[in-house]
């Protein structure tokens, strides 16, 4: 049994997609297909999902009926996802137990099952984590100061950072967006300002030089911000995403603070966008 709050035995938190539903039961069809007798397999899992919304399973009259039983206790168990997500888990490792020569469904797998369909949890043994599914910032598709070239690189960016996220692949996802903020920054390269020229051609100096140009402005707020945020990130002992992490006192990224951390980078992209546009114009 997986630990998540004890309330949502009996109060369900919500349902699971419809999508998860069916590729949990795409895999237990590909686990079948392993046992001399298919049907034991789908009564197998059907027995664990019964059980999780309190209903008695039986033995049905033929593997036609099994799989059809299956999808029907599958489909009610689907009202609770934790329930749900831990009928499958279960099933998954009792048969393991029972039969260590079935290849079985790895747990990256069943948690990229969930973060590519909006599961809302994610399996850490022995724990059931939610992850409170928080909508990625909105970046503009198009800004006047910057050209179609790099509105496109901007875009295709966001949107691979974005579908990493989906995979569960965390350190990959925040590497792509810190790349992005980083590109966008160049656009301030030779920038003629009241207060002087952008001389700085890498990230660090091009804050720099910005920040001492706009004392006691917003700007060089958010710079101080988002230099704090990219020197954390490119520590080996911090995010270790840019350097490489520290193998003993390194920290991953997980699921949720990577989720974080792409909407934050997300915001301060529009904001130099914006930014850029006005002292364009300025």
């Amino acid at each position: 049994m997986l630990k998540f709050n004890s309330a949502w035995r009996f109060d369900t938190p919500g349902p699971i997609s419809s999508e998860v539903v069916r590729e949990f039961s795409d895999l237990i069809g590909r686990i079948a297909t392993q046992a001399p007798n298919r049907q034991a397999i789908l009564e197998h899992f059907k027995s664990s999902f019964a059980n999780s919304y309190g209903a008695a399973s039986s033995w049905s009259s033929s593997e036609s009926w099994a799989e059809s039983d299956l999808d029907s206790a599958m489909r009610n168990a689907s009202d609770n996802a934790p329930l749900f997500i831990e009928a499958f888990y279960d099933a998954c490792d009792t048969l393991h137990t029972e039969h260590p020569e079935y290849a079985l469904p790895d747990l990256a797998r069943i948690n990229r099952i969930l973060a590519e369909h909006k599961g809302g949890y994610e399996i850490r043994p022995p724990d059931l984590v939610t992850l409170r599914e928080v909508v990625a910032i909105a970046v503009p598709q198009r800004v006047q100061s910057l050209d179609e070239q790099a509105a496109e690189i901007i875009q295709r960016s966001l949107a691979t950072s974005e579908s990493l996220l989906a995979q569960g692949h965390a350190r990959p996802a925040v590497q792509e967006i810190l790349w992005l903020l980083e590109t966008v920054s160049t656009a301030f390269k030779g920038m003629e300002t009241d207060a002087g020229t952008v001389q700085g051609k890498y990230f660090n100096k091009i804050a720099d030089d910005l920040k001492k140009q706009h004392k006691g402005k917003m700007l060089e707020q958010v710079l101080g911000w988002i230099t704090a945020l990219h020197g954390y990130l490119s520590s080996p002992t911090g995010g270790g995403v840019r350097h490489g992490a520290d193998l003993r006192e390194g920290i991953a990224v997980q699921p949720l603070e990577a989720r974080l951390i792409c909407n934050l980078i997300r915001s301060y992209i529009t904001y130099l966008m914006t930014e850029h546009e006005r002292l364009s114009h300025n």
